[in-house]
């Protein structure tokens, strides 16, 4: 018998792999026709420093004023976020230049929100500072909370997403969640003064739409309550709809397109709800019980909690 050699072997492996089924045209896959991860990242960042001049150093560019600073932020971010876009916008029959030329046009329709991203943050940060008084400074909020973090990033991907880029606005609100365990679909409508409390575990979908000074905590779900109908559910409302005011605490589930919760509502932990809340209720867990088992000398005490003020979802 003959001995195959490593080479004919790795030959044989790289055939298999590049006539799978993804590969539909029989045409060798481009390499590196994808947007770049990395690069991403660095857009990020660089819109970070732009959105808060003065508090990210950026020690590629040295400068001596601030209008200079970000100036030269603003040109390297539509460089880079242009190179990006041309890459997932590349057709069959479209040339490169236009292609070029229209995702530069979009990466210059972005800057140009920029202050609106600002406008919203900003109302972001006085949320994190009048609701966490744990806080000590709104500078302590832009440097360290995971929860702002990944609204920010939300924000610029979401801006990107009403745009039309594809991919892109996935990716970067990926990238906060592998940051912070915060979870936002760049697609998600999300109003002024929204504070993420603690945040590990906050999954909210595409279709979610959050109204002014909404408060979550750690492990909510604003989710969908069926995704059997798999792609005939796209572009669908499939997520909740939570108005202003609204506080939901630590660990509850809010599914469902049909699903609005009113003004002025408090979701108390661990509730789960699929059915509209009206406005100004508060929602609990019925009947809580806390048991304490200490020893047969101390048996257990059953303590019930329910109060009557709170409307009850069963």
């Amino acid at each position: 018998m003959k001995d195959i050699s490593v080479e004919e072997n790795i030959s044989a492996v790289i055939d298999d792999l590049l006539s799978d089924g993804d590969n539909t045209d029989g045409e060798e896959p481009r390499l590196f026709a994808h947007p770049d991860k990395d690069v991403i990242t660095d857009i990020l960042s660089g819109v970070r420093k732009i959105i808060f001049p003065g508090y990210f150093k950026n020690r590629d560019i040295k400068v001596y004023t601030l209008r200079s600073n970000l100036s030269m932020l603003i040109e390297d971010v539509i460089y880079k976020l242009t190179k990006q876009i041309a890459i997932v916008l590349e057709s069959e029959g479209v040339s490169r230049e236009e292609t070029v030329k229209e995702a530069k046009k979009l990466a210059v329709k972005f800057i140009g929100r920029l202050k609106v991203i600002k406008e919203y943050i900003m109302t972001d940060v006085q949320a994190a500072y009048d609701g966490d008084l744990a806080a000590y400074s709104r500078d302590e909020i832009i440097y360290s909370y995971p929860g702002l973090f990944a609204i920010l990033i939300n924000r610029i991907a979401h801006e990107l997403f009403l745009l039309g880029v594809p991919v892109i606005p996935r990716m970067m609100t990926e990238y906060a969640h592998s940051e912070t365990g915060i979870d936002i679909h760049p697609g998600a409508t999300i109003g002024k003064y929204f504070f993420i409390d603690h945040g590990t575990g906050i999954v909210i979908g595409e279709t979610t739409v959050i109204g002014n000074n909404v408060k979550i905590y750690q492990g909510v779900t604003l989710g969908a309550l069926s995704t059997r109908g798999g792609q005939a559910l796209k572009n669908k409302k499939r997520h909740p709809t939570i108005e202003d005011n609204v506080t939901i605490y630590s660990g509850a589930s809010i599914l469902g397109g049909n699903t609005v919760i009113g003004r002025d509502v408090v979701i108390g932990g661990n509730a789960f709800i699929t059915r509209s809340v009206p406005e100004g209720a508060k929602v609990s867990v019925k009947n809580q019980e806390l048991r304490y088992n200490y020893d047969a000398a101390n048996p257990i005490e059953r303590i019930e909690i329910e109060d009557d003020s709170w409307f009850y979802i069963i």
